[in-house]
């Protein structure tokens, strides 16, 4: 992965840049799902907080949970969750955008006081698509996304996820940047462009995938 790809996929669509990584152990809670799937979520962000080298926790005390996932069907459901809209600003008005968009994802961080990442809100309407994609390989996917501040359409270059010896995995590159970006040496927030060159000296040659855990 070029520089120039590493920048790409952190620059906003105002032209500015922001690698921001989660400044503390991640708490993660799954709503509109059964046991089954909600395993395989955990399981599939357990791995991938792993391979970072970052940590997870029982409870946040300042937010309960920060890494909070939704599945459901219709994007009218989610203002009916209550006290939802404390949390995300203009619920309704954005739910009633990203329906007409025929969204099938959305994604929203928020960061602490440095400008490290303090909560992922990731909420994923299980259309024909997505309710096609094995459950290990969508959980795979959205927590990776989830542990870096990659821009809106990051991923429309490179696919988050490729397939080795029949197995789906993290594509490679995707797994080595973020375990570079967690590197001790490295911010936890940069907003200098040049930070891509800094990612990218510290991508191994012969990365680490990860398989996606059983359903």
């Amino acid at each position: 992965m070029s520089p120039d790809q590493i920048q790409t996929l952190f620059t906003r669509r105002d032209g500015s840049f922001l690698c921001a990584r989660w400044g503390r152990p991640i708490v993660p809670v799954i709503f509109g799902t059964d046991d089954a799937t909600l395993a395989t979520v955990k399981g599939a962000i357990e791995a991938i907080v792993a391979l970072a080298g970052h940590s997870m926790a029982e409870t946040d005390p300042e937010l309960g949970a920060n890494l909070m996932v939704f599945f459901f069907r219709d994007w009218a459901e989610l203002p009916q969750v209550p006290k939802l809209d404390h949390m995300i600003p203009g619920l309704g008005p954005l739910c009633e955008r990203l329906s007409a968009e025929g969204a099938n994802r959305y994604r929203t961080f928020r960061f602490d006081e440095t400008g490290a990442i303090k909560a992922v809100f990731l909420f994923l309407r299980m259309d024909e698509h997505l309710s096609d994609m094995p459950a290990q390989d969508l959980a795979l996917a959205q927590g990776a996304e989830a542990m870096l501040s990659f821009a809106d359409g990051a991923f429309s270059q490179i696919s988050p996820l490729a397939r080795s010896e029949g197995k789906v995995i993290l594509h490679p590159d995707l797994a080595l940047l973020i375990r570079a970006a967690y590197h001790p040496i490295l911010p936890a927030v940069a907003r200098d462009p040049g930070h891509a060159l800094r990612l990218m000296a510290r991508m191994l040659p012969t990365p680490d995938s990860i398989a996606a855990p059983d359903a």
